[in-house]
């Protein structure tokens, strides 16, 4: 197997992140960290910045190891509030911006967090929480503070106004105002961090379901954008990502932006994501690098706000989070091709449990349905369900991992900590997935789907993903999503869920059609019994097919 002479080995940071990214400040002061609307942030602004919120957090009572909620989207203030609180020794526990108010409560009770940091649009829902929840400091910041100046007054009168206003008292605190409490603090704030200890909390179903907090390094953080920029096969320093996956999901803060900052380049913040904007942004800004969900990608396909545009600038195209199917990938590589890019979309898979990715299909090879090859220093095996026997190449079973990107564990889990975290006879700590795959002899790896997501009909494992690639190649179909729903007989029958690509009408006629290629390519045991057309499929707040929401 070629990979161009990928080292097997690295040699990693013990540096904390906030460390290594003002590292870069001090090496490379006037070349652009971020880039939010139309402003430019030098890395010597962002370590001014990180230092400023360091101090302003202190001001306000946060000492080490106490953790921090940090409520916002893809915004300059998420980044210094990360790194600040890692400077001070504390933890930055990042959540969905667009959380209901009873899982902003679950999230803060986790976390055990005090002190919580939200946008202004979202105030609303934390006095909510607030009526049930005491929260001890909120600091609420505006996107217009982070804007060139005739955008920021701009805003403030076409957007901010519509906003409900913040009531600056007691324990509410305007973003510039906590700033400026920070210029009493002087010094003895920065710490001398241990890289090994909790850093991120970030939130998860983990192989449960449910969700959990689950707590990252910074060793675990610097580990990947290291294996990350490695298996790139470019050299990330200079180079732009445009950071489109959120800040709160480790996809979007372990490669969108902190390999980005570890590495000296530029992250491009996209607070929300719109197929319009994402392709602007690339006219604009001509990235190196992109980064989705496939439901990103199939949202560039899908519209034509790219046509003519030249790609030539991009050097990597990531797609993770979710399964990319066979037909999606060779619908965007053709698309990547026909705009003059030179890359083809790499898939990789990953998980929060180790920060985000650790497997990447190499640069230089892929085969069909492989997910790739693991990250330098982590190693893959297959197990047989529910235990700690390795089974031989070419077999399905659990996929387990070991690495330097573990987790430290789950808040407040211990009994699933064990059966995720578990010391194999190698003495090595080995992460159970909850996944299903299999690896080959040239050690590519193969993901299947979810254990919990696997449909057993008549006694036979029905693999949904293999069957949605089958509805995905007919020309009709966009998307597709299959589930199991009970059935007296079977235990579970199966059930797809399509969304039809332009041009195409339901009609009896094309769902026959559609069930006559079905019948040609998958066992009569696994057929769908019945195809519900819909306009489309529910998505969770990153962009997943929501497939627990169908029925």
């Amino acid at each position: 197997m070629s990979t161009d002479n990928l080292p097997l080995h690295l040699d990693y940071s013990h540096k904390s992140m906030s460390g290594a990214v003002l590292d870069n400040a001090e090496k490379d002061p006037d070349f652009t960290a971020l880039s939010f609307n139309g402003k430019e942030i030098s890395y010597g602004e962002l370590a001014l910045n990180i230092d400023k919120t360091a101090r302003a957090f202190h001001a306000l009572g946060v000492r080490p190891g106490q953790r921090v909620m940090i409520c916002l989207p893809n915004v300059p203030q998420a980044v210094y509030c990360l790194y600040a609180l890692n400077r001070l020794g504390a933890v930055a526990s990042l959540i969905h911006p667009l959380s209901a108010v009873g899982e902003i409560r679950f999230f803060l009770d986790e976390a055990s967090c005090d002190i919580a940091v939200t946008m202004d649009q979202f105030y609303g829902k934390f006095k909510e929480v607030e009526s049930v929840r005491h929260i001890g400091k909120l600091i609420v910041a505006r996107v217009s503070d982070e804007l060139p100046c005739i955008k920021s007054i701009a805003y403030r009168l076409g957007v901010e106004r519509k906003f409900p206003g913040i009531e600056k008292s007691g324990n509410v605190i305007a973003w510039n105002d906590f700033i400026k409490a920070g210029d009493a603090v002087s010094g003895g704030y920065a710490v001398d961090k241990d890289p090994m200890t909790e850093a991120v909390v970030l939130f998860s179903g983990g192989t449960t379901g449910t969700n959990k907090g689950i707590m990252l390094s910074d060793y675990s953080f610097n580990a990947v954008a290291l294996q990350t920029a490695t298996m790139s096969h470019e050299d990330v320093r200079h180079k732009k990502m445009l950071a489109a996956m959120p800040v709160f999901h480790g996809f979007g803060l372990g490669v969108c932006i902190h390999t980005m900052m570890f590495c000296g380049g530029t992250s491009i913040l996209v607070p929300k994501f719109t197929p319009e904007t994402y392709a602007k942004l690339i006219k604009k800004y001509r990235p190196n690098f992109i980064a989705g969900v496939p439901t990103l990608f199939e949202a560039i396909t899908r519209n034509n706000y790219l046509d003519g545009v030249d790609l030539s600038c991009l050097k990597g195209v990531f797609s993770g989070g979710d399964s990319l199917t066979i037909e999606l990938k060779k619908k965007f590589d053709k698309f990547l091709a026909d705009h003059n890019a030179g890359v083809r979309i790499r898939e990789g898979y990953g998980a929060t449990e180790c920060v985000t990715a650790c497997c990447l299909t190499p640069y230089n090879r892929e085969k069909e349905g492989s997910i790739g090859i693991p990250y330098p220093d982590t190693y893959f095996k297959i197990c047989a369900v529910g235990t700690e026997e390795e089974l031989p190449y070419g077999s399905e079973g659990e996929i387990c991992l070991t690495g330097p990107s573990l987790m430290l564990g789950y808040i407040n889990h211990p009994e699933e900590n064990k059966s995720t975290l578990r010391l194999h006879p190698d003495g090595r700590i080995w992460l159970h997935t909850g996944d299903l795959g299999l690896m080959d002899d040239e050690g590519f790896v193969y993901f299947r789907q979810r254990i919990k997501r696997m449909i057993v009909t008549s006694g036979y494992n029905v693999y949904p993903s293999q069957v949605e690639n089958v509805l995905e190649q007919h020309p009709s179909v966009a998307r597709a999503c299959v589930i199991g729903v009970p059935d007296p007989y079977k235990m579970q029958k199966v059930k797809a869920f399509v969304v039809l690509a332009d041009g195409y009408n339901e009609s009896p006629e094309l769902i026959e059609s559609i069930m006559q290629h079905c019948r040609s390519q998958i066992a009569k045991y696994a057929l769908p019994y019945t195809i519900e057309v819909r306009d489309s499929l529910p998505t969770t707040l990153v962009g997943k097919v929501a497939y627990t929401q169908l029925s």
